[in-house]
């Protein structure tokens, strides 16, 4: 399959760049942008990330794109598509996520490029759900799935595998949507 690119009224959605890497970088390093993961990203943890990524679009044509504003091309961060990578009760799934720079929050962004990847996915690979996972305490991600459509039903809420008990963000809450066909 050949890599997709996906333009919104504000946003591109593309394959990821050997210059996205350092603002990339810069982002994971941000307390801010990883207050609801275990850290923040070394350099060489953000590139293993980015390098991990941009192998599924050569696998698989389609991922976590790196985003740009339409009227620029500069790096703000990736949303898109991604199969989880543990094992959970709802495992197998894809899940929609997005992972933005600090000074791009709050102006619709996420919802915007999240949407489109519900599309993308929904309509090109017929999907027939897809999920989206994260910390019970972070609040703005909760939104974001909640202003896409997806439904939260406490009874999915889930320990994540890869951080240890007692981790104060292994608690999880689980979203999910269905193609409408």
């Amino acid at each position: 399959m050949q890599e997709q690119v996906i333009t919104t009224s504000r946003l591109v959605l593309r394959p990821w760049q050997e210059e996205d890497l350092e603002p990339f970088a810069i982002l994971n390093a941000d307390p801010r942008v990883m207050e609801h993961f275990p850290s923040v990203l070394s350099r060489e943890e953000s590139d293993s990330f980015a390098h991990a990524i941009i192998e599924h679009f050569q696998q698989r044509g389609w991922g976590l794109w790196a985003v740009s504003l339409c009227n620029e091309a500069n790096f703000i961060g990736f949303i898109g598509l991604s199969y989880i990578t543990f094992e959970a009760p709802f495992t197998p799934a894809v899940e929609v996520g997005w992972r933005l720079a600090y000074d791009h929050w709050g102006k619709g962004y996420a919802t915007e490029g999240a949407l489109a990847s519900l599309q993308f996915g929904f309509e090109t690979l017929l999907l027939d759900e897809i999920i989206s996972v994260t910390a019970v305490c972070n609040e703005r991600s909760k939104r974001v799935m909640e202003c896409i459509g997806m439904t939260h039903n406490a009874r999915d809420d889930f320990d994540h595998p890869k951080l240890p008990e007692g981790h104060r963000l292994r608690r999880h809450v689980l979203y999910r949507i269905q193609r409408h066909t």
